[in-house]
């Protein structure tokens, strides 16, 4: 996720993403993601099981961010907003 001038990336993990990316839309969860005001969905991947998720997760947060901007750019180049695709 990030911000309206993507200055800001958040990486994180859930079993439902839709929800997940709603109830930060809606700042009801408190945090990074509200604090940051993240309210932009522009790069997911989906995984069979929480551990494999969890792996790549630790694997994205320990890359550079020029590293992350290639993963987002590699499929939405406009960093548009994902949301309402899922």
């Amino acid at each position: 996720m990030t911000n309206e001038n993507n200055t800001v990336l958040y990486t994180g993990v859930t079993g439902n993403l839709k929800k997940r990316i709603y109830e930060h839309k809606e700042k009801l969860i408190d945090g990074f993601s509200k604090r940051y005001n993240l309210n932009k969905l522009v790069y997911y991947e989906v995984f069979e099981s929480a551990m494999d998720a969890i792996e790549r997760e630790k694997q994205i947060k320990a890359g550079s961010r020029n590293r992350k901007i290639r993963l987002i750019e590699g499929i939405n180049k406009k960093w548009l907003d994902l949301y309402h695709s899922l």
